[in-house]
């Protein structure tokens, strides 16, 4: 090779083909450097499963791009830590830069602000340039985002989706929503009813091949103490399998998805959701692909525009919307806490041991899959941690080792933002704090539960219920003004005529929050 012109940096996260940090590639000229390092599976006590992802769907994307004969270094980690070049991304980088002498660094926008200023810092360390491309994988640029935020006082999700599916036309039909209107939630949350879901679709697997089964021997034997079950692991690692994925989703689950999207039953472990956002979140599959295909199914007559409307507002609505706040909100996004929370994640978000039955029940989904769908993510684990006082910060990073398709763009907006109020109101205009009852109508949870979901007080009361009396209790002169929290507010200002009660409640409160900080079980 000649002398090396451009070395392109590509992530974890960037596993798409046609990344805007390859264009203009000239293989005599440029070269590609990928990593995986150990900081990256360590910096949060990642799920088994999550380092396999990664470094599985890492190692198939180096080969595809070396049978188009690009040339790429590739660090790739052993079992055995003397192998490693390096601890992190900075220090790889500088041994490869040391050695092939680039004229310039190119990369895309990565997902990740810590990772950003590292690779910057080490680019400028070594007087090199680094080259910061557009994501080309988004719908809405960083800049159009930030045109569409402009001045506003407030950023709306409905406002930003109807702006999208205008620009995109996506789901219209003469410059009107199709189906007749632009939010069709009201029809997207039913539940199961008192028999349950009934027999659930298959959802297609991937069995692991040499390569992916080589990452987890290496997983199995260096990060042995991680959480999570390494077992079955079957999530798509290439392009062909995430394409793969997607048509069983539109052809078996899109269908009946917007009905029950909200829906909680034991033991349910994927019910009609589409399980694509780890493999959308790697790139391994691009957001028009799958819009795409659910709006081809609408006009086939294959999917109900509940379903179909539903899905892309996952997609083009709120999956857009997260990225543009996070980055025109970061850095200080990641140190907001308005609330003043400071307990720690509860043990049994890491072990799933307790007695409730809605936690017990969605950990066993986390420490099998790493998964669980928004519901059980919102209103069942971020709703114990919020009524609890988790420090937003503390959930994040749970939330980014216990997911597989945590990236930091998604996650800080959705866990410390949307589901623990860290951010005031940014990204949502009140707190999802709810009682048990709220689980008990979506769920059959609390039927086969030691807890009453109607009782703050006593050895049977709910804990979700006692704290969230003590959630609003605690933050009242917060929320006494805001609109969308009138109802629960005067509903705490009845329950505070009684002060024997409001006593008890405080006191079993603060002996759960105790166990919580102490890391006892709940």
């Amino acid at each position: 090779m000649a002398k090396l012109r451009n070395l392109i940096l590509v992530l974890g996260d960037q596993l798409d083909l046609d990344l805007s940090a390859f264009d203009g590639f000239d293989p005599e000229r440029d070269a590609i450097w990928m990593a995986e390092n150990d900081t990256e599976a360590t910096h949060v006590w990642c799920h088994k499963k999550r380092l396999v992802l990664f470094f599985a769907a890492m190692r198939h994307f180096r080969d595809a791009l070396r049978e188009r004969e690009w040339p790429v270094y590739y660090h790739a980690l052993a079992a055995d830590r003397r192998h490693d070049s390096g601890p992190d991304f900075a220090a790889i980088l500088t041994a490869r830069i040391r050695e092939l002498a680039p004229e310039r660094l190119v990369m895309t926008e990565c997902g990740d602000y810590r990772v950003h200023d590292m690779l910057s810092e080490c680019a400028e360390t070594h007087g090199l340039n680094l080259q910061v491309r557009p994501d080309r994988h988004f719908y809405c640029s960083l800049d159009t985002f930030d045109e569409w935020a402009g001045s506003r006082s407030s950023l709306v999700l409905e406002d930003f989706y109807r702006e999208m599916r205008r620009t995109h036309d996506v789901l219209m039909v003469n410059g009107k929503p199709a189906g007749g209107d632009w939010n069709f939630d009201k029809s997207n949350r039913q539940s199961f009813g008192r028999n349950g879901p009934g027999e659930l679709p298959h959802v297609r697997g991937f069995r692991p091949d040499d390569t992916t089964q080589a990452v987890i021997d290496m997983v199995e034997a260096r990060y042995a103490d991680h959480p999570g079950d390494i077992d079955g692991f079957d999530l798509p690692v290439t392009h062909a399998e995430a394409r793969t994925a997607l048509r069983d989703f539109v052809d078996h689950r899109l269908a009946r998805f917007g009905a029950y999207q909200d829906a909680l039953w034991t033991d349910l472990r994927f019910g009609y959701h589409s399980r694509l956002s780890a493999a959308l979140n790697l790139h391994l599959i691009g957001p028009r692909e799958c819009v795409e295909a659910a709006v081809s199914a609408y006009h086939d007559g294959d999917a109900p525009i509940e379903s179909v409307e539903g899905f892309v507002r996952q997609i083009l609505g709120w999956r857009e919307f997260v990225r543009g706040v996070y980055w025109q909100q970061m850095p200080g996004y990641i140190r907001r806490n308005v609330l003043r929370a400071q307990l720690p994640v509860p043990q049994s978000y890491w072990d799933g041991d307790t007695d409730m039955a809605c936690v017990a029940d969605a950990m066993a989904n986390v420490l099998e899959n790493g998964y669980a769908h928004h519901i059980q993510r919102l209103m069942v684990l971020g709703l114990f941690a919020l009524n609890a006082g988790v420090h937003p910060h503390a959930f994040h990073d749970w939330h980014m080792a216990m997911y597989l398709d945590a990236i930091d763009w998604v996650s800080l907006p959705n866990a410390l933002g949307m589901s623990q109020f860290g951010d005031g109101g940014v990204l949502g205009t009140k707190p999802y704090c709810a009682s048990g009852n709220y689980i008990n109508k979506m769920s059959n949870y609390c039927k086969n539960c030691r807890f009453d979901y109607r009782k703050a007080t006593g050895d049977d009361a709910c804990p979700v219920t006692t704290l969230y009396w003590d959630f609003l209790d605690r933050h009242a002169d917060v929320f006494e003004d805001n609109h969308r929290m009138v109802f629960q507010i005067k509903n705490l200002e009845k329950k505070r005529q009684d002060a024997e009660l409001m006593t008890a409640i405080r006191d079993q409160a603060k002996a759960l929050k105790a166990r919580i900080e102490k890391g006892e079980r709940v």
